[in-house]
């Protein structure tokens, strides 16, 4: 299967250009690349989940030895505190976000706090919401790559958002309550 991408003026309704087939692998939800393809950057749209009103753009850039991840995410409690995490599955489909699946740990490790002995590739530190409720991402994620299909990829995961902090410590997901935001990692 082929799918044209096409550019349409909407405003009369004609086709203006066309840039040729793409492969269908490259948009379906939480498909990875092409073995060796890296990419230069990516984008995580975080959608409301939980009945939350929590939503936000995030950015991922390969950096060094992982991926930056910087953004906004808004409509948190004023001064809150967040679990926040990469998460096996590119499927943010349940109302819960339960279909990303648990923390993404590609190496078998037991859940911790990132740059503190043994954690999920996919623990990241607690977001912070600033009194306004939004909280300014800016992390470097060690240890993962964008894109290229190996096993610490996270091309094609999702992000998610949880409603408490994470404790570090707690087995297996560091008891941070519900996913109120999620967003699939996509090429832009």
């Amino acid at each position: 299967m082929v799918i044209l991408r096409c550019l349409l003026l909407t405003t009369f309704g004609t086709l203006v250009a066309c840039a040729g087939p793409i492969p269908t692998a490259s948009v379906a939800s939480g498909s990875p690349p092409l073995a060796g393809a890296r990419v230069a950057q990516a984008v995580a749209i975080m959608a409301p989940a939980s009945g939350s009103l929590v939503s936000g753009r995030l950015i991922l850039t390969p950096e060094g030895d992982g991926v930056r991840i910087r953004g906004d995410i808004g409509g948190l409690a004023p001064d809150s505190v967040h679990g926040f995490h990469v998460h096996e599955k590119g499927d943010c489909s349940a109302a819960d976000a339960s279909s990303a699946g648990g923390h993404f740990n590609p190496a078998g490790q037991p859940h911790g706090r990132a740059g503190h002995g043994a954690h999920h590739a996919g623990d990241i530190d607690n977001l912070i919401a600033n009194r306004n409720g939004v909280a300014h991402v800016d992390v470097h994620v060690a240890g993962v790559s964008l894109g290229g299909g190996e096993a610490n990829d996270v091309l094609g995961r999702a992000l998610i958002v949880h409603a408490v902090p994470d404790d570090y410590t707690s087995q297996p997901a560091g008891n941070a309550g519900a996913r109120i935001a999620c967003g699939v990692i996509r090429q832009p």
